[in-house]
């Protein structure tokens, strides 16, 4: 039987988020890939204590992680709930999402309604929870009125099924609609869950003010560009790799040479700082005030200790980050 590290929040940082009263890690630690089919539950147990040991109390994770097995990590997360972590269930903050394809037919998609409120339903089921921290609607619904969406998200969080709410995937202008229904509807949004890495900085096109100026924390995925931002693809792609899997977005997305060189001579001034480039990756996400956590995936506990380990180093001088924006220039 699990028993959690007595020293666990002895060198975790804590943000606040937004406004708000939640205190997160400043790592998080998100189930999108190795939480399905992937590995085994005593290896996912094992990524898990870890995380927890080291401080990481938030656990993200989404109706459809696990695909193909889609749900299968909310499945395999409960049964870690159900074994072990459950009895730290007051001191854990988990969050699930709706809002991509999840079942047949015209209610399992985007964002009406009676799909975001059954797909929770089966979430918390998957989960054997009664409600979760934070409940998010995954994507924006170019079809379903926004007031319906938000007006779900609310009336979640008044049936006490989820403590707070949040959007993922939202740009400025609809975030900011969003963001104001749900003020008015007394629920205001608790996060925002957007993509940001050095490949993709949308965000910092308006959205990281809106959200610093509402009060709103933000959560970035794929702050390491799903592995690119790493040591592991320098040399091309490894066999057992993310990007060898069939079906992955990483090599399409991130990988080509244009980018591969940008890869290799961030690597370089990586090693000047002292990190990895994965550590230095992570630090140049969190250096934004904005940004209240880092969402980051682990294949191992070795892999999950050594981005944590950012959290030493998140300043940059003003010539490394001129640096980074000419590497990232081209």
């Amino acid at each position: 039987m699990y028993e959690a590290a007595e020293n666990r929040y002895d060198t975790m940082e804590y943000k606040r988020s937004g406004r708000s009263g939640i205190m997160l890690p400043r790592v998080s630690l998100g189930l999108w890939q190795n939480f399905g089919l992937e590995k085994t539950l005593e290896e996912q147990k094992a990524i898990l204590f870890k995380a927890f040991d080291m401080g990481i109390t938030h656990f993200d994770l989404a109706n459809n992680y696990g695909a193909p097995a889609r749900g299968k990590a909310e499945e395999n997360f409960g049964a870690i709930l159900a074994s072990d972590l459950g009895k730290y269930r007051d001191e854990l903050f988990i969050s699930t999402k709706a809002g991509f394809d999840f079942w047949p037919g015209p209610y399992g998609n985007w964002g009406s309604r009676k799909y975001l409120m059954a797909s929770l339903d089966s979430s918390l089921k998957r989960m054997g929870l009664d409600c979760v921290d934070v409940f998010y609607h995954h994507r924006p619904d170019p079809e379903t009125p926004l007031e319906e969406t938000m007006g779900a998200l609310s009336d979640i969080v008044r049936q006490g099924k989820a403590l707070y709410v949040g959007i993922s995937n939202y740009q400025a202008e609809e975030a900011g609609k969003a963001i104001a229904i749900l003020k008015a509807n007394k629920t205001p949004c608790l996060l925002h869950q957007p993509r940001y890495n050095m490949f993709e900085r949308w965000v910092e096109d308006g959205l990281l003010e809106l959200l610093d100026r509402e009060g709103v924390g933000c959560i970035c995925y794929s702050p390491l560009a799903q592995g690119a931002l790493t040591g592991r693809y320098l040399e091309g792609i490894p066999e057992g790799s993310r990007a060898s899997r069939e079906g992955t977005t990483v090599g399409s997305r991130y990988l080509s040479e244009e980018n591969m060189t940008k890869v290799r001579a961030l690597n370089q001034l990586a090693q000047e700082r002292g990190q990895s480039l994965a550590q230095m990756a992570l630090a140049w996400v969190l250096r934004r005030p904005e940004v209240t956590s880092v969402l980051i995936g682990a294949s191992s506990p070795a892999q999950l200790e050594d981005n944590v380990t950012a959290l030493k180093h998140l300043d940059f001088t003003q010539e490394e980050l001129q640096s980074i924006d000419r590497i990232l220039k081209g």
